[in-house]
């Protein structure tokens, strides 16, 4: 089991063990690391502060995911306007500005830090979804399915089996009302990724030059459960997206 700052030792090692299961999975991983990296202890403190178990309010949760470049910034963005809601993101305000942190320590820290943030963010879910709907950029299946990724090598039929525990949704972690997971082609996204012009992360590089890692993250993606991706295909204009956007949560938050 992973119970160190440093890389676990050489060999395969179950991915169950690589993703926290719960926030005081999390809080023990953290306290390891805390007198090390002074911004594990800051991360901490507010894990801390979130009570567990959140509860959401009346209003919809709506989760985007998707990889870089599917357009999740200008979905988010125009569902939150179209529905008059809050828009809030993952990794959450609180803590990313400690991210170029923590994507430079081993794998288990980032990992720690990156689904800390989820029960983080979701007291600030609890606390938005009491006024108006909720519009979330990432949430938990990106923390999962890039760790399920990583930990995996080969190809997508490598991948821990469909109904493994690895992709369900932690217990103790507020659950979305829907999650929505934009697709494009491969070469459709390389090229918004490149008309961007942005640097590109570690694992933007991992996806763009890795078509097998690529592959085992949007298959894990699909293999989540509890709640599942509602896949879309984001390929079209993106008022044709909003309009698939809005008729799905018409349908599952009415």
């Amino acid at each position: 089991m992973l119970r160190r700052c440093a890389p676990g030792s050489p060999g395969p090692r179950p991915v169950v063990r690589a993703l926290p299961p719960s926030a005081s999975a999390l809080r023990q991983r953290l306290r390891q690391c805390a007198e090390r990296i002074p911004e594990a202890e800051a991360v901490l403190d507010l894990l801390e502060k979130s009570p567990e178990h959140q509860k959401k309010g009346s209003f919809p949760v709506i989760v985007f995911e998707g990889l870089d470049a599917t357009g999740k910034t200008t979905v988010t963005q125009a569902v939150k306007d179209t529905l008059n809601g809050v828009l809030l993101r993952s990794p959450p305000a609180c803590i990313s500005q400690w991210r170029t942190v923590f994507d430079d320590k081993p794998t288990p820290i980032k990992r720690a830090f990156y689904a800390a943030g989820n029960y983080i963010l979701a007291s600030e879910i609890a606390k938005a979804s009491t006024q108006a709907p909720v519009i979330i950029d990432r949430y938990w299946h990106s923390t999962a399915a890039y760790t399920i990724a990583t930990e995996t090598s080969g190809k997508v039929q490598d991948l821990p089996p469909a109904q493994d525990e690895v992709y369900q949704w932690p217990e103790d972690l507020l659950k979305p009302d829907l999650v929505l997971l934009l697709t494009v082609d491969p070469d459709e996204r390389v090229r918004r990724l490149q008309h961007r012009g942005l640097q590109k992360t570690k694992e933007e590089a991992e996806l763009e030059a890795n078509s097998l890692f690529r592959q085992r993250v949007e298959e894990s993606y699909r293999r989540m459960v509890n709640p599942a991706c509602q896949e879309v295909d984001a390929s079209p204009s993106k008022e044709e997206v909003l309009k698939t956007v809005l008729q799905l949560i018409k349908k599952h938050c009415a």
